[in-house]
This record gives C-alpha cells, sequence and structure tokens, in this order.
C-alpha cells in the first residue's frame, strides 16, 4: 500500500528513495572532515611561513601530502553533496537540473585542482 497523499498521487511527486543513501553520505563524510580538519591544520601550521623549498620539502613526504590530499578531495565531495541538497529545496524546474550539474562541476574541477596541486608539491 503507498502511502501518499492524494495530491502527491496527482502530480506523481513520491519519495526518491535517495535520501537515506545521501544522508549517511553526509554523515560519514562530516566524520571524516572533524577528524582530517585538525590534522590538516596541524600539519599545514608547521609549514606556514616556510620558503617555498621547505614546503616542498615538507610535502615530499607522505604522510602530510595525504593528509592535504584527502582533506581537500572529502571536504569538496561533502560540499558538492550538501549544495545540491540546498539546490533541490529552494530551486524548481530546469533551473535545479542546471544548478546542480553546475555546482558538481565545479567542485569537481577544484577537487580535482587540489589533486593536481597537491601532486606537483609531492612528487
Amino acid at each position: 500500500m503507498a502511502y501518499l497523499t492524494d495530491r502527491k498521487r496527482v502530480e506523481g511527486l513520491g519519495a526518491a528513495g535517495s535520501g537515506t543513501t545521501h544522508h549517511w553520505q553526509q554523515t560519514i563524510l562530516s566524520i571524516a572532515l572533524v577528524v582530517l580538519i585538525p590534522l590538516f591544520i596541524f600539519t599545514f601550521g608547521t609549514v606556514l611561513g616556510g620558503t617555498y623549498e621547505e614546503i616542498v620539502a615538507y610535502y615530499s613526504r607522505p604522510v602530510p601530502a595525504l593528509i592535504a590530499l584527502l582533506t581537500l578531495v572529502v571536504g569538496w565531495v561533502h560540499f558538492a553533496k550538501g549544495v545540491q541538497v540546498l539546490i533541490e529545496d529552494y530551486v524548481s524546474g530546469s533551473t535545479r537540473k542546471f544548478m546542480i550539474v553546475a555546482t558538481n562541476c565545479v567542485s569537481y574541477a577544484a577537487a580535482l585542482a587540489g589533486v593536481y596541486a597537491i601532486a606537483r608539491l609531492a612528487l
């Protein structure tokens, strides 16, 4: 038996079925960021104000580079998913689809740029 109101039945606007998955992904990403942000601040703070050579030498080590890489990627993915929820709640029509695609493209492009920058420093 479907638990839809008469209005939802007429409009065909039932549950999308992906809200729980999206919520758990956001929760896991949030927990990861709670761990990664202090680690990133600690590792970044030690080379803050250093010369370019010191920073390259520091991020050539695997642990600081990996922490920075994970923080950037997880942060941008979390941002993309959060903005998607905001757009779904407050924008309607074809503008919604365009904005979701645009913000996903910008978010993943920024994550890719961060990965490239860390890879250039580390290698």
